[in-house]
């Protein structure tokens, strides 16, 4: 099996047999010029049709000797003509008793991406498909991006933390396709904001969350700072009401947007922008069909708009109301706990979160899949009842509640400070 003396006479169509093969043959042919790749457990030679692939040459070699399944499915909108093309290439199958996924991958997780796919962006697209563009409809779908694209992100976090595979290459792959191909940004900008923020949490100057670019003035030590200095870029002492205004709303589709495009640019992250642009040739020639370019780009912007919402209020409810300050230099488990805060655990608050409602335990062991944090937890608690580190668990609504507290308590902090000192 694999022999390279069949190879050519499978490829051509001149010998009707076909092979069975194990992962570990297919594994063996990942070099240009003999190259093999697995789409729904059918095995191809690709070595010769890559020179002539439309989407070139590289993408198709990025997934020599593995699973292409998912990202055959995400480039191509017409599967079946792709098909006539391929058969071709046909040179076996994968024997009865290999899995579907090649060995480094999560079986189950790939399972739950497809359904997640299939349940989610699917249906939106075969909505408009049945039922029109109508306004009530059209907020129907929205409402379904927005949660795929939510979602999706708690996904690129988990690969982002290389919790998922057992290796660290297979998480950055697959990463590099959740955060390109479905959310439209860049994994080499995502790692270099989200590792800071895990070294030093709260820590001004080393964490790029607590960089508010003077829109907010936050925790007790910063907002005396600006007063006594008479810094004044905006109200402050009003920044509890306009959050909601320049806060949730603009970050993704505004300053994030930005931000990403200009640092794959500048730092020359040219596979992201690779993955970031089919992101968005998907979106368009799936949606302009329907709604014509100006409303497409309408749609786009209120999806954006409302996964803002969702990810601010996330991920701002366990840091922004906890202590922000200037390096102090503290152990890893104290430097996490003054910083991170739980909210307590359920159904709705796991899936809401992406599990992040366990904030503590995911920044004490960020590499942990995110289903284990519970596990963990006690253990956490106990070490920190042991040696008198606080602990903090909040309800959803309290934690909300909190950000809002802590940011009129900071802009308190700033009048004073600005007027009297």
């Amino acid at each position: 099996m694999g022999g390279g003396g069949q190879q050519t006479d499978r490829i051509t169509g001149t010998n009707g047999r076909f092979g069975t093969y194990t992962w570990e043959e297919v594994q063996k042919h990942t070099k240009f010029g003999d190259q093999w790749i697995v789409v729904e457990r059918k095995v191809y030679n690709v070595s010769q049709w890559v020179k002539r692939h439309p989407g070139g040459l590289r993408i198709i070699g990025h997934y020599a000797g593995e699973d292409a399944t998912e990202a055959f499915t995400a480039f191509h909108p017409d599967l079946q003509l792709v098909r006539k093309y391929m058969k071709p290439l046909l040179i076996g199958e994968l024997e009865a008793s290999e899995p579907s996924q090649d060995c480094q991958k999560n079986a189950a997780l790939v399972e739950d991406f497809r359904a997640l796919r299939e349940h989610l962006e699917v249906i939106a697209l075969m909505l408009v498909w049945c039922f029109g563009t109508g306004w009530i409809n059209t907020a129907i779908v929205a409402v379904l991006m927005a949660t795929a694209q939510s979602q999706a992100g708690w996904l690129q976090h988990d690969f982002g933390h290389l919790s998922v595979c057992k290796t660290s290459r297979w998480n950055h792959l697959v990463h590099k396709f959740v955060i390109g191909h479905l959310k439209g940004a860049s994994a080499g900008w995502w790692n270099h904001r989200h590792f800071q923020h895990h070294a030093k949490p709260n820590v001004f100057k080393k964490d790029p969350d607590v960089n508010m670019l003077n829109a907010f003035v936050v925790g007790k030590v910063q907002p005396v700072e600006y007063g006594v200095k008479k810094i004044k870029h905006l109200p402050y002492n009003h920044q509890h009401k306009y959050f909601f205004f320049i806060g949730p709303p603009l970050l993704i589709p505004v300053y994030f947007q930005f931000q990403i495009f200009h640092n794959m640019i500048v730092h020359g992250l040219w596979v992201d922008l690779a993955w970031c642009i089919s992101y968005y040739v998907r979106y368009f020639l799936c949606y302009t069909q329907f709604y014509g370019v100006f409303w497409a780009v309408i749609l786009f912007n209120f999806v954006r708009f409302m996964e803002s919402h969702w990810f601010v209020w996330v991920t701002q409810m366990s840091h922004m109301p906890m202590h922000i300050d200037y390096e102090k230099h503290q152990d890893w488990l104290s430097m996490q706990l003054v910083a991170t805060c739980n909210i307590e655990q359920s159904p709705f608050n796991d899936w809401f979160s992406g599990h992040l409602n366990f904030q503590i335990e995911h920044h004490l062991f960020p590499t942990m899949p995110r289903h284990n944090y519970w596990r963990a937890a006690p253990h956490v608690r106990a070490l920190c009842d042991k040696y008198g580190v606080k602990y903090q668990e909040k309800t959803l609504y309290g934690a909300f509640a909190d950000i809002i507290r802590s940011l009129e308590e900071s802009g308190e902090l700033w009048l004073d400070a600005y007027l009297n000192k």
